[in-house]
């Protein structure tokens, strides 16, 4: 999906730094010898959106200061009367090297700095000294990026998941794509790989044409003002879309998350070799890391979990489920050369699952917010689309509605985790566990994707090796996981109709009380809005009817204390 990118958006971000180049080497002129013009930031990088700002820095050798503020003002003056916005700066190049001394994002900035008139052996003496100190200090500035990053995703979220995502500052945006390289830059982990490089282009090319889309619409002021944050809303994608030659705002949305998802991985591995790279020998010697074995051919090692050497995928490849299950259930990420392992071999799955095979999926989907890092990694590997081949259609399809705050695979396996929380209410937690995993798997289908995902679950549900009774069971929690929530909304609950058309839908009291659970892990999974305390309290009285007219208890007399829907 990533590599069929268009080359448009590449050829027009090359032209825009090269008029751009041209126009400012002019504006310069013949400074002489111990001043040039640097660009720093996207343009320093040539990945300049329509929108940037145009980040440039006045480097002078700091023998001809009483000539330099004329000739800065004569530089910027053009500028800004062109509309454009710019960041601009005035420095020799110890200057630039102490203020980034005391600021990460200049810092970062020089690592991206570039010639574009003037001196040139000035410049090759900045960008020398910004990657000496860069280097020099590795350590302490990259526990200044990691903060950053982190404080950034928890602003922004994650892209892979977002309904309208900031294509630049959400987790596993382009920012983080920069955080890759400014890591490379200490030559600690290496850069983005080929797949990277085609997650990182895909969103240049998208938030491009945002910028053209809003810039055509509402004109270059106002176009300008609107794309700040550089957020893909809504009302944007289809528009986005049509200029990217997608078909559609779904397969640009999938295309992005996807995109999402390889640079968030990127980031995490750099993190994980520079956690190795600077935990030093008297902290290795004090850690020790132990070698604990986790199941026949499963291993804990330094924090993280892998198959054992002589693990053979290809004659039992029920052991992925096993790693991850063991991963999860630790508290502990895969470890990478077991990730490349699964994605390297495709898994050749019996058309029936053993016992143990899905006990390790109900162990996975069940270790709460530690199986979200496993499944994704995973899903990254293939692994998830090849033990359920109902998950490509799901995976990171976008669900355009306002209430829902992931994509339908992400929701999932969020539902999954909210389960976790609630097994201790349920006879069967696995099949809890089980409908949380595949309540919304028919969104992957044209239809009412809840009768398409009970007639799914219940084909999932057998060649996971349910008996019929089981299957029967996942599949009506598929079917009816949103008739709870639904019911006691829109219903009045005092209507004995209403009580009894739950009752012949649900059967028994042991589904209604796995039916229960969902819906509130459904609901916590969507978004802020979608499980209040005053839907609780109406789908609590409304189960307790309906647990009363299964058991054939007296029912109780209207109006007991359905709360208020104003409430």
């Amino acid at each position: 999906m990533l590599e069929g990118r268009s080359q448009e958006g590449p050829a027009l971000r090359a032209a825009l730094v090269e008029a751009v180049d041209g126009w400012l080497e002019r504006l310069l002129g013949d400074a002489g010898p111990g001043v040039a013009l640097v660009a720093t930031g996207a343009y320093g990088r040539r990945e300049p959106a329509p929108s940037s700002d145009l980040d440039l820095m006045l480097l002078h050798a700091g023998d001809r200061e009483e000539e330099i503020g004329p000739l800065a003002e004569r530089l910027w003056r053009p500028i800004w009367d062109a509309g454009m916005r710019l960041d601009h700066s005035v420095r020799t190049v110890e200057e630039a090297v102490n203020v980034a001394a005391g600021d990460l994002k200049t810092a970062l900035g020089l690592l991206d700095a570039r010639y574009v008139a003037g001196d040139t052996e000035l410049v090759a003496a900045l960008r020398e000294r910004a990657l000496e100190r860069w280097r020099a200090g590795a350590r302490e500035r990259l526990e200044q990026l990691r903060e950053a990053c982190r404080r950034r995703a928890e602003r922004h979220g994650e892209l892979a998941y977002l309904l309208e995502p900031d294509l630049k500052e959400a987790r596993g945006g382009l920012r983080d794509g920069h955080a890759v390289r400014a890591i490379s830059a200490t030559w600690v982990a290496a850069g983005l790989d080929r797949r990277g490089q085609a997650a990182y282009g895909l969103l240049l090319d998208t938030r491009q044409a945002l910028h053209l889309e809003l810039l055509a619409r509402d004109g270059a002021q106002a176009g300008r003002a609107r794309v700040a944050t550089d957020r893909l809303s809504l009302q944007e994608q289809d528009a986005v879309a049509a200029r990217m030659g997608q078909p559609g705002a779904e397969p640009l949305m999938r295309a992005v998350h996807e995109a999402g998802r390889t640079l968030a991985r990127a980031l995490d591995q750099s993190w994980r070799r520079v956690d190795a790279r600077y935990a030093g020998p008297a902290v290795r010697r004090w850690r020790r890391p132990v070698r604990r074995q986790l199941g026949a051919e499963v291993v804990a090692y330094d924090g993280e979990v892998l198959l054992a050497a002589g693990a053979d995928l290809a004659a039992d490849p029920w052991l992925a489920l096993e790693v991850a299950a063991a991963a999860a259930s630790a508290g502990m990420p895969l470890a990478a050369p077991t990730v490349r392992r699964l994605e390297a071999r495709p898994l050749e799955l019996a058309a029936r699952w053993p016992a143990r095979a899905r006990e390790s999926l109900v162990a996975l989907i069940g270790a709460g917010p530690s199986s979200v890092g496993v499944i994704e990694a995973l899903d990254q590997a293939g692994v998830m689309a090849a033990l359920l081949p109902e998950w490509e259609r799901v995976r990171c399809k976008p669900q355009r509605n306002p209430f829902h705050r992931w994509t339908v695979d992400r929701h999932l396996v969020e539902t999954s985790v909210q389960a976790a929380a609630l097994v201790r209410r349920v006879r069967r937690p696995d099949l809890l566990l089980l409908a949380a995993l595949l309540h919304d798997i028919g969104k992957g289908w044209p239809g009412d994707h809840s009768a398409t995902g009970a007639r799914l679950a219940a084909e999932i549900g057998g060649r996971l090796g349910l008996p019929a009774g089981d299957r029967a069971v996942l599949s009506e929690l598929v079917r009816h996981h949103l008739l709870l929530v639904d019911t006691a909304t829109r219903r009045d609950l005092d209507d004995p109709a209403t009580v009894r058309a739950i009752a012949e839908a649900v059967g028994d009291p042991g589904t209604l009380a796995l039916l229960h659970a969902l819906t509130e892990a459904d609901a916590r999974a969507t978004g802020p809005t979608a499980w209040t305390p005053w839907k609780a309290r109406l789908v609590d009285d409304l189960v307790a009817r309906v647990t009363e007219r299964i058991e054939g208890r007296p029912a109780p007399p209207p109006g007991r204390g359905t709360p208020d829907v104003h409430e």
